[in-house]
């Protein structure tokens, strides 16, 4: 069993959710019905929360507290869960790779007529 499979293993009940994330149960079947979480069932229909699950809930009590309003958290989230989907990540970037998005943001300000975000700190490199 890899990581993955065992951080969505529904285990622990709304009881032990609850001192986790110091959320009411009402709150946790706020955004269940919202869709921000989906707690898995037993056949007596208790709902069974993963470690996933658990770290949602905190990430949501978090952005609730910053002052995030219900459809702020679900863009949030639905952006989180296209991003890989479409456009992969690249973790490293070569020096050549890294001067080359440099110098496409700095012209690209030059073009379009108005200041890119980092021309003014580094078009005196490429000139």
């Amino acid at each position: 069993m890899n990581d993955a499979e065992r951080r969505n293993m529904p285990l622990f009940p709304i009881s032990i959710v609850k001192k986790l994330t110091e959320l009411s149960p009402r709150q946790i079947r706020y955004y269940e019905e919202h869709g921000l979480i989906e707690p898995a069932r037993t056949e007596g229909n208790q709902r069974l929360f993963s470690f996933r699950d658990v770290d949602r809930l905190l990430e949501i009590k978090r952005l609730i507290e910053d002052g995030v309003n219900m459809a702020g958290i679900k863009e949030i989230f639905n952006m989180k869960e296209q991003v890989p989907a479409e456009q992969p990540v690249k973790q490293d970037l070569s020096d050549h790779e890294l001067r080359r998005l440099l110098r496409q943001e700095v012209m690209m300000g030059t073009k379009q007529g108005k200041p890119s975000m980092i021309q003014g700190q580094l078009s005196r490199f490429y000139r």
